[in-house]
């Protein structure tokens, strides 16, 4: 019996919580939207650094379609809608030849096709290189997949191509220490980025490379392929901020153009002639603000264009950047609705007001009411919610 309640009391969720896991769910959905309303189709603004992305099945069996969420909520409602939360440098394809006949609802006139869209088999609905669903529906529990900041597919842990002797960098809790994953596929034309000082990469742990310290107890660790060392036990279990290069004041000065590239090359090389691949690739694991101190003079800069991956000195292509944009209009979109509800409220007279009180009064003693005499072992159903307003309608009356 007691186990019983100990269960029961396990599911019991109060309704400050349930609401602060709404608002949760808004802020999470906010966030991958960029704080997009879904209004207005985005294929005037061109390829958009950044953007959610819907790929549509029914439509485009073939996988190789996005729309934008405006096109996914007023043209493809009740399609196979696969979710492929952002993608860069993208634009709108709904209505154009991969369509056939059907048409952008929002947006008729547009270009036969977007030739500068990239495509992979995420459209499709599969990730990793196990290219398996998600959700999966062969799987009892969904496993967790990290996303790569360069291909921008998804992968499972396991399927990382991690060698035995490196650890994804995590707290006690789980929690991850790292900001980007560039996965194993993409590390070989970032294998540049072990140039750099070494607190760009979030710790690892590698046991079998470990060598005895002259400090009882503690193992110290030789620079992995992505150039990073053993997390020490008293480390802040926060995610870990590289600060941007600060040039040296005694040194010589450095010129920056009118396009904010620098004449002097933070790493003396020239990364065209530079052989940097490495023997076995790796995943790496980078910590917060690692592409601010990315070298951008003119030589490094064309590197990046020549291998397609200039986007890593454009700040506002990193998803941490994206989701700063996305909360700061939001914020901006709740103050103003806070301000509207005031200016209501201070425009009606007396009387309105107190039947707005009264009415708010009446409907927290309904679902308190409701709450309380309802079974917890049953589901609320769209019956429930109506018996609650009906039995509102029928106070109102008899008041």
């Amino acid at each position: 019996m007691a186990d019983a309640f100990e269960e029961e009391n396990e599911q019991t969720v109060s309704l400050n919580e349930y609401l602060d896991e709404v608002e949760d769910q808004e802020l999470e959905a906010d966030l991958v939207l960029g704080g997009d309303e879904g209004k207005e189709c985005t294929y005037v603004k061109g390829y958009m650094k950044r953007q959610a992305i819907f790929s549509c099945l029914t439509c485009v069996p073939e996988g190789n379609a996005g729309v934008c969420t405006a096109c996914s909520l007023s043209c493809h409602d009740g399609h196979e809608i696969i979710e492929l939360w952002t993608k860069r440098k993208f634009r709108c394809d709904c209505g154009n030849s991969k369509f056939g006949e059907f048409y952008c609802k929002l947006l008729a006139s547009k270009d036969i096709e977007n030739e500068e869209n990239s495509y992979n088999h995420n459209f499709k609905g599969k990730y990793c290189t196990c290219g398996r669903p998600y959700p999966d529906p062969d799987v009892e529990e969904q496993v967790e997949m990290i996303q790569c900041c360069m291909c921008e597919d998804w992968f499972h842990e396991e399927h990382l191509g991690l060698d035995s002797t490196i650890k994804i960098p995590r707290d006690e809790d789980g929690e991850p220490l790292y900001e980007d994953l560039i996965c194993h596929m993409c590390s070989p034309i970032c294998s540049f980025l072990t140039l750099y000082p070494k607190t760009i990469f979030a710790a690892h742990q590698e046991p079998n490379s470990a060598t005895p310290s002259k400090e009882k107890g503690v193992m110290q660790t030789a620079p992995s392929a992505a150039g990073s060392s053993t997390m020490p036990e008293d480390a802040c279990s926060e995610p870990l901020t590289v600060e941007p290069a600060i040039p040296d004041n005694n040194s010589k000065s450095v010129g920056v153009d009118d396009k904010g590239k620098s004449d002097a090359c933070r790493l003396g090389v020239d990364l065209s002639s530079a052989e940097l691949t490495s023997e076995k690739s790796q995943p790496m694991f980078l910590v917060k603000n690692w592409r601010e101190v990315l070298c951008g003079c003119q030589k490094c800069s064309d590197f990046y264009v020549k291998k397609g991956i200039s986007f890593l000195l454009d700040k506002e292509d990193s998803i941490a950047e994206y989701e700063k944009i996305a909360k700061q209009k939001r914020d901006e979109k709740m103050q103003q609705q806070e301000g509207a509800e005031l200016n209501f409220l201070s425009n009606l007279g007396h009387v309105e007001k107190m039947e707005i009180l009264s009415g708010i009064a009446d409907m927290k003693d309904e679902i308190r009411s409701f709450l309380q005499s309802f079974d917890g072992s049953k589901p609320i159903t769209s019956e429930d919610i109506h018996q609650v307003f009906d039995n509102l309608k029928k106070r109102r009356r008899m008041e």
